[in-house]
């Protein structure tokens, strides 16, 4: 059965925030907000956690998984980033986006896609969640909290609860966080493609 934390959204309360990296750490896998919905999350290194996601998810290696970072100087460490393609993410980050870029060695292997060896990036703008990145000091593997058959992610913490207290080992409720998933940018050529609209309204002109 999952530990359930409830975390204030704008001033998250240390000592829950160090219990949760402390699971994080040992091998545990998490639901917390961000600032377009809800998500999973582990530790970068963790196999079986990532596998886990799969799982509940229902997605195969072709699923795009994320690294939520603290800020760029830490997303350009796992991605190949030139000098357009960083002042672009610079005009749009923190914020509701996912971009695909081509992938470094920092990123294990297992989370790439395999042909393509592209990884999902985001800054998340959300105190729960970055105060969570600042105490693990590493980017947090993650996937958008949204369930085999429904068209969008899942909100209220409690259904979280009844719906997956046995599936992950902590759930951390920030309160409401909306429901819209984040908008995908392509950008592993230098080029821009829209490929989920999301909450995030980005201009590729």
């Amino acid at each position: 059965m999952s530990q359930y934390f409830s975390v204030h959204p704008v001033n998250p309360q240390l000592r829950l925030i160090k219990r949760a990296i402390e699971m994080i750490k040992q091998g545990a896998l998490i639901i917390y907000p961000t600032d377009s919905c809800y998500a999973f999350g582990c530790h970068i290194g963790d196999k079986d956690a990532l596998e886990r996601i799969r799982r509940i998810r229902e997605v195969d290696e072709k699923h795009n998984f994320t690294l939520a970072c603290s800020d760029l100087s830490e997303l350009g460490n796992f991605a190949f980033v030139n000098n357009t393609t960083f002042r672009l993410l610079r005009n749009y980050t923190p914020g509701p986006y996912t971009f695909i870029l081509r992938a470094s060695r920092e990123v294990p292997r297992r989370m790439q896609v395999a042909k393509r060896k592209t990884i999902g990036l985001r800054i998340p703008d959300h105190p729960v969640a970055l105060s969570l990145l600042e105490e693990l000091g590493e980017p947090l593997m993650s996937s958008t909290l949204i369930m085999p058959g429904d068209e969008t992610p899942m909100t209220d913490p409690e259904e979280m609860r009844d719906r997956l207290e046995h599936k992950v080992d902590l759930i951390i409720d920030g309160g409401n966080c909306g429901f819209e998933p984040t908008t995908v940018v392509n950008m592993e050529d230098s080029s821009c493609e829209i490929l989920r609209q999301g909450k995030g309204e980005f201009n590729l002109s």
